[in-house]
């Protein structure tokens, strides 16, 4: 048991397996990636918080617990309300605003998160990023609050500070085909073009969204192209990948609840898209063109080089009064049970084989992994599969994934690791889990007998930094 005068501290082994011989490799190969830049290529970092040299991430309440959907909907499921936790409502009514309250809360219930990814994350942003050195509890909730409020009032604990000290090569957003990209002109202004954006066109896809009449006139004000028809869209969609690559952007990213892919008719695509202005479209039509847009936006990769990536299999606001209140993004999306072999036969027969097409595919359904992800990742040259996501970026959930695909797919036809956070301060924690995980797993190969050991050094740094540069075609972004 922990003392109160005892340093709180990472173990240096955490993740590698107790067998020593085991062990022994595997800190060999780690210390050979554990300081190797980070390619983060997809994620979901403000770039407004990097593009203001200014700018400061607020109170401790504000950095660690109200944005962060892994935290909330774990409190939550212990009944913890939103409101007592400051996550601010769509129509304004009050929640709290007393952050060290907030923080206070969040210390009590801290050992709700023994055993998970976020706790891991959590415990390794608090002691390495910002130095504390007692464990979070409700007795230290104060001191460490006001640790922490000293450290984000220093002028080398602010955005841009630790963007320069995360040793970050390439910084990735996802940004709303609507969006301006405003402040990605300013960072590009200011030298920072390791960050680009990624364009992510739901809200114009998705038909029968009650936003979606709003979101086409936006998409028309910011193309320039008034989008009256199916043509002036196809049109204006294209236009802002363009703006989007103008800008270092080297991919697309498209939400489903299913990978289904159908080619419309030019005729059905139009008449589709004219009920959906009309606000008659069904949701049957939605389906069709959601699954018709998969093939375009396909189409307009293989002529642009933008890598498209599908993230598949999420129930989105499963908790309507939740959404209702709170609206998306706050930790109430649940995974379903996916099809790819079927659904994606349309599109991989079109562009598949195109050595100019690259896909990279996310689930939220591991059974998919090893009966239908690998043997379509270890057969069509244009797809990939991405890293183990959201509910499964965990210790266990990587060492599942590296179970599953590598035998079928192997390693080079999988995408390395991204973070895909929205919490700016755990990027190294969720990098560096990562490498713990696949170095120990390399290990695992190495003392078998499977991997000669300089076979290992190599499928290390390719796992901790290779693979990803080579999907998102970094090097050739560059020249």
């Amino acid at each position: 048991m922990m003392s109160s005068t005892e340093r709180w501290r990472l173990d240096p082994d955490r993740c590698f397996d107790s067998d020593p011989a085991r062990r022994r490799v595997a800190r060999a190969l780690y210390a050979t990636v554990r300081d190797l830049p980070l390619i983060c290529p997809h994620g979901h970092v403000p770039p407004a918080l990097l593009a203001d040299p200014a700018a400061r991430f607020g109170s401790p309440a504000e950095l660690f617990i109200i944005p962060d959907h892994y935290v909330t909907r774990m409190l939550y499921s212990q009944g913890v309300a939103y409101e007592d936790l400051g996550v601010p409502t769509r129509d304004g009514t009050p929640v709290a605003r007393d952050h060290r309250r907030i923080w206070q809360r969040f210390a009590e219930h801290f050992y709700l998160f023994r055993g998970t990814p976020t706790g891991l994350w959590l415990a390794d942003e608090l002691i390495s990023v910002f130095g504390v050195e007692e464990r979070l509890t409700g007795e230290s909730a104060e001191r460490i609050y006001d640790h922490l409020e000293a450290r984000l009032a220093d002028p080398s604990y602010t955005p841009r500070a630790l963007l320069s000290r995360f040793n970050i090569a390439l910084l990735c957003t996802t940004d709303a085909a609507t969006d301006t990209l405003d402040h990605h002109r300013a960072l590009h202004a200011q030298g920072l073009t390791f960050v680009r954006p990624t364009f992510r066109p739901d809200a114009v896809v998705n038909i029968t969204a009650p936003e979606w009449r709003a979101q086409i006139q936006r998409l028309s004000e910011v193309a320039g192209i008034d989008v009256v028809d199916y043509a002036s869209y196809i049109r204006a969609l294209e236009q802002r990948r363009a703006a989007f690559k103008a800008l270092g952007a080297l991919a697309t990213d498209h939400a489903a609840e299913t990978p289904a892919t159908e080619r419309l008719t030019p005729r059905e695509a139009e008449a589709i898209f004219a009920r959906a202005l009309r606000a008659q479209a069904t949701t049957e039509d939605a389906q069709r063109f959601t699954a018709h847009m998969l093939m375009e936006f396909a189409r307009m990769s293989v002529e642009d080089g933008l890598v498209m990536q599908l993230h598949i299999g999420s129930l989105r606001n499963h908790h309507q009064a939740l959404y209702e209140r709170f609206g998306p993004d706050r930790g109430a999306d649940i995974p379903v049970a996916t099809e790819w072999t079927r659904n994606l036969r349309p599109l991989l027969n079109a562009y598949g084989a195109d050595a100019r097409f690259r896909l990279i595919l996310f689930t939220l359904d591991e059974s998919t992994y090893s009966r239908e992800l690998a043997p379509l990742a270890g057969y069509y040259p244009a797809v990939l599969l991405g890293p183990p996501w959201w509910f499964f970026d965990s210790v266990n959930g990587m060492r599942r994934f590296l179970d599953a695909v590598i035998e079928t797919a192997g390693a080079y036809n999988t995408a390395g690791f991204n973070d895909d956070t929205r919490a700016f301060a755990s990027i190294p924690a969720r990098h560096d889990l990562w490498r713990r995980v696949t170095c120990d797993w390399v290990a695992g190969l190495v003392v078998q007998g499977l991997l000669a050991e300089d076979e290992g050094y190599e499928l290390a740094r390719a796992f901790a930094y290779d693979l990803a540069a080579r999907a998102y075609r970094v090097a050739e972004a560059d020249r």
